[in-house]
C-alpha cells in the first residue's frame, strides 16, 4: 500500500529518547513539567504584553511574537515526544510525520531571523535614539515581522519539499523523538548528495544571515556604549540589551552544541540529547529571562497581578 509514488512507507515509528524502561515514567513527568513551564511561561508574556499599553512598543512587539514562536514549536514536539515514554509504539503517520517536519522548521527558522530582528531594534534604540520612533515606525516593524515569517515558510517548504521527493522503502523506524531532516535522510533509501546539500544550503542561509546581522547589530552597539561617557548610562544601555544577548547565545548557542554532536554525547544516535536543549529548554527559558532581567515586564506583572487581586 502506497501513500503517493514516491514512498511505499504509509507511518513511521519514533524511537523516542531511550529504550530502557525504567527511565520512561519518570521522563514523561520530565519533559510534561518542562512543557507545563513552557506554556505558562510564554502564555504568561504574551498576555502580560497584550494587556499593558505601556509594552505596546516594536521592543515588545518582537518579545510577543518570540513568545508565540517559542510556545508553538513547543507544541510541534513535546506532546507526541510525550508519547513515546506511555506507549510500546510511538507512531506517527506519514503525512503527520511531514506535517511535523514543517512546523518544526518553520518556528525554529522564523525563530532566528526574529532573534535578530530584535538586535537590529536594540541597534536603533541604542545608536540612534532620537531616530527611534521614525526608524521603529509601525509599517518597518510589520515589515520585519513579514520578513521573519516569510523567511520560516521559505525555509520549512525547502525542507519538508526536500523530503517529501525521497523514497521510503520498508524501513520505518526514525531513530529520534521527532521527525528531523537528518534521521528521515538517513531511513530514506534513495537520498543523495543534492539532497544532503539542499538541506545545509538553507542551514546556512537560516543560521549564518541572522548570525551576521546580530554581530553587526551588536558591533555597533558596544562602539556607541564605549562612547558614552557616564558609567550609569553604559549600564543602562548594557542592561536592555542582556535579556536579549542571553536569548541569543542560548538558542545560537545550543544549536551549534547540537549539530557538532560532542564525543561525550554521541552514544545516543542523532544527537537526540544534544538537541533537547535547542529544541525543549530554550523555549522554556527564554520567557524567564525576559521575565526575571526585564524591569518593564516585572512592573506589567505587578500591575496585572495587582488588577487580578482587586477584581
Amino acid at each position: 500500500m502506497a501513500v503517493d509514488n514516491t514512498s511505499s512507507v504509509t507511518e513511521f515509528i519514533l524511537a523516542g529518547l531511550t529504550d530502557q524502561p525504567g527511565l520512561q515514567l519518570p521522563l514523561f513527568f520530565l519533559f510534561l513539567g518542562f512543557y507545563v513551564v513552557t506554556m505558562v511561561g510564554n502564555l504568561g508574556l504574551i498576555t502580560l504584553i497584550g494587556l499593558n499599553s505601556h509594552l505596546h512598543i516594536p521592543m515588545y512587539l518582537f518579545l510577543f511574537n518570540l513568545s508565540f514562536i517559542d510556545f508553538s514549536y513547543s507544541s510541534a514536539i513535546i506532546p507526541k515526544m510525550l508519547m513515546s515514554f506511555v506507549s510500546k509504539k510511538n507512531i506517527i503517520s506519514y503525512s503527520g510525520c511531514m506535517t511535523q517536519l514543517f512546523f518544526f522548521c518553520f518556528f525554529v527558522i522564523s525563530e532566528s531571523f526574529i532573534l535578530s530582528a530584535m538586535a537590529y531594534d536594540r541597534y536603533v534604540a541604542i545608536c540612534k535614539p532620537l531616530l527611534y520612533t521614525v526608524t521603529m515606525s509601525p509599517q518597518v516593524c510589520v515589515f520585519l515581522l513579514l520578513g521573519v515569517y516569510v523567511m520560516g515558510v521559505w525555509g520549512a517548504i525547502a525542507h519538508t519539499g526536500n523530503i517529501l521527493f525521497l523514497t521510503f522503502c520498508a524501513e520505518n523506524l526514525v531513530n529520534h523523538y521527532m521527525c528531523d531532516i537528518l534521521p528521515l535522510l538517513e531511513l530514506s533509501c534513495n537520498s543523495s548528495y543534492m539532497n544532503t546539500l539542499v538541506v545545509f544550503t538553507v542551514v546556512a542561509i537560516d543560521i549564518v544571515v541572522p548570525i551576521v546581522a546580530i554581530f553587526l547589530s551588536y558591533g555597533f552597539i558596544l562602539s556607541s556604549i564605549f562612547h558614552i561617557s557616564s558609567t550609569e548610562g553604559r549600564s543602562k544601555a548594557f542592561s536592555t540589551c542582556s535579556s536579549h544577548i542571553m536569548a541569543v547565545c542560548l538558542f545560537f548557542g545550543s544549536g551549534i552544541f547540537a549539530y557538532l554532536k560532542p564525543p561525550s554525547i554521541i552514544p545516543l544516535d542523532q544527537g537526540k540529547v544534544c538537541t533537547l536543549f535547542y529544541t525543549i529548554v530554550v523555549p522554556m527559558l527564554n520567557p524567564l529571562i525576559y521575565s526575571l532581567r526585564n524591569k518593564d515586564v516585572k512592573i506589567a506583572m505587578k500591575k496585572t497581578l495587582g488588577r487580578i487581586t482587586f477584581s
